[in-house]
This record gives C-alpha cells, sequence and structure tokens, in this order.
C-alpha cells in the first residue's frame, strides 16, 4: 500500500453530468427569442432587396439608399450622383445592404447572439453544446470575422448617408412622420455604430498616457459610455432601421397616405 503526502496532488475527476443542464428556469427563451428576431431581420432584408417601391419624395428606404445608378429616381440619389451609370440593373439594396449587413454580421455582439441561438455553441450558460469540438475563430470560416474593424469605415459613411437623408426630408418636409421616422433612425443607426468596440479602440485603445491626448480621451470616455449599450442600441437600431424602411415603401405604394405622412 502506498501513502500519501499531505502535500501530494489529489487527482479528482469532472463529474458526469448525463443530462444537457440541470437548469430548472426558462434557459431557452432568451436564443429563441433572439433566434426570432434576427430571422426577421434576415427575411425582411431579403424582401426589401428585391421590393422596388423604395423611394416617395423626399423619402427614401435605409435599405436602398444610397442609391447610385441612373435607374434610380433622381430624388433617391446621393447628391444627384450616379456613378455606376446605367450598366448597374441590380436593385440597390442588394449593394448597400453588404456594407451595413456585414458589420451587423460580424458585430462582437451578434456574433455571440448567433452563435447561442443559430448554432447553439451554447445555447445558455451551463448549458451544454451539441458539437464535439470548438476550435473558435482561429480557421476559416469564423477568421473571416477578423474583418469587422474594416466594416466599421463603411458602416461609418452609410449612417452619415442615412442622417443626410434624414435632414433632407426635414428641410422638405418638416411635419412629416417620415421625416422623424428617419430622424430616429439616423441617431439610433449611428449611436449603435460609434458604440462598436473597434470604435472605442480606435479613439484611444493603444494610448498609454491620457493626459497626453485629452481630446481623444475625452472621445474615449464619450464612445465608452456608448460601449456599454452596445446590445440595447443593437437590437433598436436593428428594428429601426426595419421599422423606418418599411414606412417607406408603405407610403410609396399608397398603403399609407394619410395627412403630414
Amino acid at each position: 500500500m502506498t501513502q500519501t503526502t499531505p502535500d501530494a496532488p489529489v487527482r479528482r475527476q469532472r463529474a458526469q453530468v448525463k443530462v444537457r443542464t440541470l437548469r430548472t428556469d426558462r434557459w431557452w427563451l432568451v436564443p429563441l427569442l433572439t433566434f426570432l428576431g434576427l430571422s426577421s431581420f434576415l427575411v425582411y432584408g431579403v424582401w426589401a432587396i428585391i421590393d422596388s417601391s423604395y423611394f416617395v419624395d423626399p423619402y427614401i428606404a435605409p435599405f436602398s439608399s444610397p442609391c447610385l445608378a441612373t435607374s434610380c429616381p433622381e430624388g433617391a440619389r446621393l447628391f444627384g450622383w450616379a456613378p455606376f451609370g446605367d450598366w448597374y440593373a441590380l436593385p440597390p439594396g442588394l449593394l448597400i445592404l453588404g456594407l451595413p449587413g456585414g458589420f451587423r454580421l460580424t458585430c462582437y455582439y451578434y456574433r455571440k447572439s448567433y452563435y447561442r441561438s443559430f448554432w447553439l455553441s451554447p445555447p445558455a450558460c451551463a448549458v451544454q453544446e451539441p458539437h464535439g469540438k470548438y476550435t473558435g475563430e482561429r480557421r476559416f470560416p469564423l477568421i473571416l470575422q477578423n474583418v469587422h474593424r474594416y466594416f466599421f469605415y463603411a458602416a461609418i459613411v452609410i449612417g452619415l448617408v442615412l442622417a443626410y437623408d434624414a435632414v433632407l426630408a426635414l428641410v422638405h418636409k418638416p411635419l412629416g412622420l417620415g421625416t422623424w421616422i428617419l430622424i430616429l433612425n439616423a441617431v439610433l443607426i449611428n449611436a449603435y455604430t460609434l458604440s462598436c468596440h473597434s470604435c472605442r479602440h480606435i479613439t484611444a485603445g493603444r494610448l498609454n498616457h491620457f493626459s497626453r491626448h485629452p481630446l481623444r480621451y475625452q472621445a474615449w470616455t464619450f464612445v465608452s459610455k456608448l460601449n456599454a449599450k452596445h446590445q440595447p442600441l443593437a437590437w433598436a437600431s436593428m428594428f429601426s432601421v426595419m421599422g423606418a424602411d418599411l414606412y417607406v415603401r408603405l407610403v410609396a405604394k399608397g398603403i399609407i397616405a394619410f395627412p403630414y405622412a
């Protein structure tokens, strides 16, 4: 018989839990609601791409802005530009959605959301996932998530375009309900974009001495406050852009035609 000293390491085996989880609460509710919310955004985005009723002066649907081809109505073109000429005959939403869509797809919060709700990796804390192994974002295709910082620059441009569309609507139709819907959407979209973790890192993420860079420190402080609200801003901006886009399309189709629409 061998004796062990008090200092000798004791081997302990992990508890063999044969059930998926010991949680008794409704842990599945959040992943389910997240799945339904994100799915609604995907379904609506596909419909918006193929729908042609995206402009009614002075409103342009956010999912189709900016419209940069000669096939676009003149009032829908950004500053009257049509750099794509007449060779680009595809729906404008197909091109534009690729930029903010890529930004949201690679967003840190949205990664967590669809990893848990679509891939069940894991679906919730203390709940076993069905996958046998996990390699993280080190291999293809998830390593492509690292392009998020570049999508951020494109998202900034799109946010400014939506703000311009809202100001244009305010100038031409200040009493229109659609004007204030577009303004609210532009505020939420830009707030979500600026609350991005990449934006926080860009402002002052690499500084060692804040005292030497007071302006960047102030910017970092502001972005940090937004960053703390990144999750609610992600959801609020997602539903606001869908709501604003749908409203413009319904007005363009003549479905909504009450005074001051």
